[in-house]
Formats: C-alpha cells, structure tokens, sequence
C-alpha cells in the first residue's frame, strides 16, 4: 500500500527536511506525495521526492524553491567553514531536485538562483509534480485537473 505524504509547508531545516527525503527514499511502498497550500523549499524538494507517477498538487496550490540560505557568525575561519558547508548542501539539493525534475543540476542551479514561485501547472511543466488533480465527485482516486 502506498505511502501518502499531504504537503503544506514554508520549509524549513535542510538537514531535517533530507532526512525525511532519506527515508522516502528508502522505504519499500510508493510515496504518494501531494501538495496543497504551499510547498515550499524543502517542502517542494519533498514533493519532488514522491515516486515518479504519483506526485500531485491540488490547483490552487504553489510551489517554490530557492537556494538554501543562512547566516555564519564567528571567526573568519568559522564563516568560512559554514559558507563550504552551504554550497555543499546547495549543490546536494539542485542534484537531487535535478534527479527528480529530468533537469540537469545547472538547470535546477539557474532556476533556484532566485525565490522561484510556481503554479500547479507551472511546477507540472517544470517536472516537479506529475499532475495536477481535482476531486473526482464519481471516485476517490485523483483526476487531471
């Protein structure tokens, strides 16, 4: 039976958010994700993360992704540290949001350069979601919006 993952997040902590990525991918069943609200950073890296075939968003709802940010106080040394330790983690997400998207990490590099706020449809045709669904008033299985 599949996992069913109801999104509706600003984001929030990178190293959280890839442990539950982690374990998504992990697990045996599908996880169904399905985004309602917002998905947002991590949240829309979570969205992208369900199995290929079964991710949705319902049509109001809006996704965005963006670098990862932060703030480093300290010696310059210990800035330095923090400021490595970002761009490995920004590299990691546009990998993995690239493995999701079918976009290389370059793409998914340009694309998150900014707040980037998408649509249902918009994310759909940037390969974020696989549908975006509707109540089906005869079923309960999701439908094309």
């Amino acid at each position: 039976q599949d996992i069913n993952i109801y999104i509706n997040s600003p984001g929030g902590s990178v190293t959280s958010g890839l442990a539950i990525y982690d374990t998504m991918q992990f697990v045996t069943p599908d996880v169904a994700t399905y985004c309602l609200g917002q998905a947002a950073s991590m949240g829309a890296v979570l969205l992208a993360g369900g199995t290929k075939g079964k991710r949705f968003a319902l049509p109001n709802s809006r996704v965005m992704i963006h670098q990862p940010w932060g703030g480093a106080q300290g010696t310059a040394k210990d800035m330095e540290i923090q400021v490595e330790e970002i761009l490995k983690l920004k590299k990691r997400l546009e990998s993995i949001l690239g493995s999701h998207a079918g976009k290389t990490a370059e793409e998914i590099a340009k694309a998150s350069d900014r707040d980037n706020f998408m649509s249902a449809e918009e994310a759909r045709n940037f390969g974020l979601i696989d549908q975006v669904v509707s109540r089906d008033e005869s079923a309960d299985k999701p439908k094309p919006a």
